[in-house]
């Protein structure tokens, strides 16, 4: 029998090749059906297989391809072809040092793909992904081009300490602190070089980051070059932007009638506004009066707002190319040029980028490099928009931009001037002045870049050796720069006791900030016949340094010269700072398959962190996970209904140690200042004072319990989705909180005080009613239940939320992190009303019943929203397409702060000034309703406390692409409105606001976009 078994073994060979464009693809795994005698293709798409017996069925697979199954009957040569498969390549996830797919994920995992991408007029990667997945809530700081977004998934870990969700780019961690002069740091990543987002949200999911993962992860996969036909692309894209949001304040008109009916009072002069009205004749040219004359003044009608916002103007273009080098290196390289104008007068954003990434195999395909190049240089010019926005509501309508004369000394530009001395300053500054007369370029360079070499031991072909070498690094300028008539460069003479202008440099910083990486690990593969089907294990190292090093020079007035010069500081004369932390993380992780059908994920990660003293610097974090694919069990198998159904489960822990922001890089170690040179008590003898720290510090640590299944029914998938239930327990909460007097040489300090928890629920639904080949409909959606509760503080009930300062000089914060309440709730009184709904001044509801107002009195309102959602639809016909995006909450509270700062009647004039202020257009006749003031408890009523419900239609697009246009080229023209429309009741200037203070806001533009996508 032994010669006859032999003979009917044999050997193999054979070619693979992607269908459509009939080049071979390296990498196909080719397996005998059923068994473990397997081989993969090399770079020619060849493959031989050995010990091959006639009727074995030869499976050829290729992540994003449909399988191909071929039947051996002695053939020499077994060719096959494999067709792409959206449906794979949608199921494809990355995940923390490997790739899985959906249906093989244990953890909650949400992957966004390009098809389901925001459009239109996208300046930063973070835009791409709002209101796609649940669970995450990007909010951005306002309309600036480089707005600093605000990632939140499933509310967030922390009180004090980082709340921002770990980005790996490429395999790169990227470090937590922007470079100066960068508010968003996703601003530096091209969108268009994006391939897809991976969101890790439970532990089990995100336990393999260990230290910098309790807030979740966002992985961004950029992408790769073909192995086929050299491909190259142009995308092109222009779009005008407007303002939305503008606050409805009085124009020149109504501000006239105004003053004359409540601040009219001709027996005393210093009370008689309309005597401060526009400008006294005969002090130059000025604008037509278009409102009622007031006796020897000239009144102006001047917008103010119109006057410091523009119609905006954003371009990008983006080039690139993929291509098999040498029929050995797929590579794909990309350029791009984006200019974005914002809303605001002089702030511009440029940014060019270049990438390269290559990814060649070697010796066999037993060695796969992956290389990553991505280098930005990006300026804007970056004035105080918060200034001139607040400045546009507050200036006097009735004055105008220029003059001449005694109130144009500032280069033509009117200011109001002291009586006493004409040359001084008196109340408001002219907003356009302050946009046009500084600058500010604020330039960085980065490059985003690694190499990972990824070995299949020859020995041992399921056991791989990975090494990732990888680099953030970014150098930052900054210079400010007063102009010859800007206001904020007239100084006081002390000498004279005079004012002058006094324009040049004030400010300058040069920043360097490195990021290196070193990931080392094992990684082991195996299929198995029986019980244990699957192993997928990895062990290994990681270490990540983060370095920060430059210098802030700022500059002072010489009365002698008349110059700015440096402002010179003997304890530190070169003006330099250098902070370095480092991390080093030991982990490990199995997956293992049983009986095809049962997934067990078990993770350890042990994290070192500098910022701890050396006895905590350790943190240990497990997590556990168990998935069971119920649709591979025989009782569903051949069902047409379910598609797939997978129930999950899973526990794990995650740590926190990023608390650099609230207390600075080395917050456990006993450090020293030098004093003042000219306090020293002995000539020449440099005296030293203790800085605050705390040793006790450790870990803030975070248990994430998670429920989910995922499914999909029906013919095609008509209806997919996923379902996650969990809570979040975080424990020795790292906050900065306030101590007994005497203790740790301060008031504050940052200390483990308490716990925190949140619960939530999450649904992702899919559905696709039409799907052929002339017709696809698709809708989209998730909504997310999330709500914290602060159940210990172990030093008192209440700590102040530093991030919720009232902007009215009230010296008030207006949230708090309270025992019982949600993490940042309002502290507040319950307004009073009067049967005509008006609100009663200092009226406040007795909440304890004791017959007087106190603190006691307030109550918590919870400001950020518990219910958020997204949802969308696309669709095509032949050529043609279209899709629709939107997002919003369901609740949540915003203070209307304008309404606070400029809705009284006696704020038209403050305290020791002849400058009016503008109000809120409350008014159109006698006894309108308003508060005369805002003294007392008023900033600290519920009646500015309105609802943040909001319903945002983020992007419109439509599109028609022309096929074969010449030869393989296709064009697509498409339209997009960007920001079209937004139902909410909030009177307010936006109610999709982070801190829920709605202040000097940068308003949100809607953008009207045409582009051109040309593919050949």
């Amino acid at each position: 029998m032994l010669p006859l078994t032999a003979l009917a073994q044999g050997t193999v060979k054979g070619t693979v090749r992607d269908n459509a464009t009939g080049e071979p693809l390296p990498g196909v795994n080719v397996i005998i059906e059923g068994t473990t005698n397997g081989t993969s293709t090399d770079m020619d798409g060849n493959y031989t297989l050995s010990n091959v017996k006639n009727g074995d069925r030869l499976v050829f697979s290729f992540i994003g391809y449909s399988n191909a199954v071929v039947v051996y009957n002695g053939q020499a040569t077994v060719n096959a072809s494999l067709s792409e498969d959206a449906t794979q390549l949608q199921e494809v996830v990355v995940i923390g040092y490997g790739t899985t797919t959906k249906k093989d994920a244990t953890g909650s995992v949400t992957a966004v793909t390009s098809e389901k991408f925001n459009r239109g007029a996208i300046a930063t990667a973070d835009q791409l992904l709002t209101g796609r997945a649940p669970g995450v809530r990007i909010t951005s700081a306002g309309g600036q081009p480089d707005a600093a977004p605000n990632i939140r998934i499933r509310g967030g870990s922390s009180l004090s300490a980082q709340n921002n969700p770990l980005i790996v780019i490429d395999g790169v961690p990227i470090d937590f602190v922007n470079p100066a002069g960068v508010a968003n740091p996703l601003s530096l990543v091209n969108p268009n070089d994006v391939e897809s987002f991976t969101i890790l949200k439970d532990a089990s999911a995100t336990a393999i980051y260990g230290s910098r993962a309790s807030n979740g992860v966002i992985i961004i996969t950029t992408k790769k070059g073909s192995s086929g036909a050299p491909k190259f692309s142009y995308n092109g894209s222009v779009a005008i932007g407007k303002a939305r949001g503008i606050i409805d304040v009085m124009d020149s008109s109504t501000f006239v009638r105004f003053i004359q009916e409540y601040h009219s009072d001709p027996n005393n002069a210093t009370n008689n506004l309309p005597n401060y009205l526009g400008v006294p004749d005969g002090t130059g040219t000025l604008d037509d009066p278009t409102t009622p004359a007031v006796e020897g003044r000239i009144i102006s009608d001047t917008n103010w707002q119109d006057q410091v916002l523009r119609t905006s103007v954003f371009t990008d273009h983006n080039f690139s190319a993929s291509a098999n080098l040498f029929g050995k290196l797929p590579a794909r390289a990309s350029i791009g040029y984006t200019e974005n104008e914002g809303l605001v007068k002089t702030n511009d954003y440029k940014r060019y980028s270049a990438t390269v990434k290559l990814t060649p195999t070697l010796f066999d395909n037993h060695l796969k490099i992956d290389v990553n190049a991505k280098g930005l240089w990006a300026e804007k010019n970056a004035i105080d928009e918060g200034g001139a926005l607040g400045g546009a509501l507050n200036m006097d309508p009735t004055k105008p931009v220029y003059t001449s004369g005694t109130y144009g000394n500032f280069g033509g530009y009117y200011q109001n001037v002291t009586q006493a001395d004409p040359t001084r300053i008196d109340g408001q500054i002219n907003p356009v002045n302050l946009l046009q007369e500084r600058e500010r370029p604020e330039m960085v360079n980065k490059l985003i870049g690694n190499v990972q070499f990824d070995y299949k031991m020859h020995f041992l072909p399921e056991l791989r050796a990975v090494l990732n070498l990888g680099v953030e690094a970014s150098r930052s300028k900054i210079r400010e720069e007063f102009g010859q008539f800007a206001l904020a460069t007239y100084r006081l003479d002390n000498t004279t006791g005079t004012f002058r202008f006094n324009p040049g440099v004030n400010f300058r910083e040069e920043q360097h900030i490195t990021n290196r990486t070193l990931d080392a690990y094992l990684a082991y593969t195996k299929t198995f016949s029986g019980f244990l089907t699957r192993i997928d294990a990895q062990a290994g190292h990681a270490y990540q340094s983060f370095v920060n090093d430059g210098f802030k020079t700022e500059y002072q007035y010489n009365t002698q010269t008349g110059q700015r010069e440096i402002n010179f500081n003997s304890q530190n004369p070169n003006n330099r700072y250098y902070n370095k932390t480092v991390l080093q993380s030991y982990f490990g992780r199995v997956n293992v398959d049983l009986l095809d059908r049962y997934l067990l994920t078990f993770t350890l990660r042990a994290d070192g962190s500098s910022l701890f003293r050396e006895e905590e610097r350790w943190g240990y974090f497990p997590a556990a996970a168990l998935a069971w694919r119920v649709t591979d069990e025989s009782f569903l198998k051949d069902s047409k209904t379910v598609n797939d159904l997978k129930l999950r489960l899973s526990v794990g822990q995650t740590g926190q140690q990023d608390i650099t922001a609230i207390a600075g890089y080395y917050p456990t170690t006993a450090l020293y200042s030098p004093g003042n040179p000219n306090s020293q008590y002995l000539p020449g003898v440099s005296t030293y004072s203790a800085n605050a720290f705390n040793d006790q510090l450790k870990w803030e640590v975070t248990t994430t319990y998670n429920a989910g299944i995922d499914f999909s029914f029906f013919n095609k998938g008509l209806l997919s989705g996923s379902i996650d239930v969990y809570q979040r327990d975080t424990k020795d909460l790292l906050v900065r909180s306030a101590v007994p007097p005497g203790q740790y040489l301060t008031n504050q300090i940052t200390q483990n005080v308490g716990e925190l928890t949140n619960k939530g629920v999450e649904v992702d639904l899919s559905i696709k009613p039409i799907d052929n080949d002339k017709m696809t409909l698709e809708f989209l959606g998730n909504i997310t239940f999330n709500e914290g509760e602060v159940t210990k503080l172990n030093r008192g009930s209440v700590i102040d939320a530093d991030e919720s300062g009232l902007p009215v000089g009230t010296g008030n914060r207006l949230a708090r992190h309270a025992v019982g309440q949600q993490p940042y709730s309002a502290w507040v009184f319950e307004q009073l009303y009067d049967a005509s709904g008006r609100p009663i001044v200092g009226a406040y509801k007795d909440r304890n019943g004791d017959g007087v107002i106190t603190n006691d009195d307030r109550y918590f309102q919870a400001l950020r929203p518990n219910w958020t959602f997204g949802f969308g639809t696309n669709f095509t016909y032949k050529n043609f397409d279209f899709s629709a995006n939107f997002h919003g909450q369901l609740d949540g509270k915003v203070y209307n702060a304008i309404k606070l700062a400029g809705g009284w009647t006696d704020r038209v004039r403050p305290n020791n000034t002849n400058s009016l202020n503008n109000v809120l257009n409350f008014y159109s006749g006698a006894a309108d309703p308003a508060f005369q003031t805002i003294q007392g408890n008023i900033p600290l009523s519920d009646y500015y406390l309105e609802n943040a419900a909001f319903l945002r239609c983020d992007n419109i697009t439509v599109g028609y692409r022309f096929k074969e246009l010449i030869k393989s080229a296709s064009l697509r023209i498409y339209g997009t409105v960007n920001n079209a429309f937004i139902l909410t009741n909030y009177s307010g200037r936006d109610p999709e606001n982070f801190n829920a203070i709605d202040t000097n806001f940068y308003p949100r533009p809607r953008q009207y976009t045409f582009g051109v996508n040309l593919d050949f």
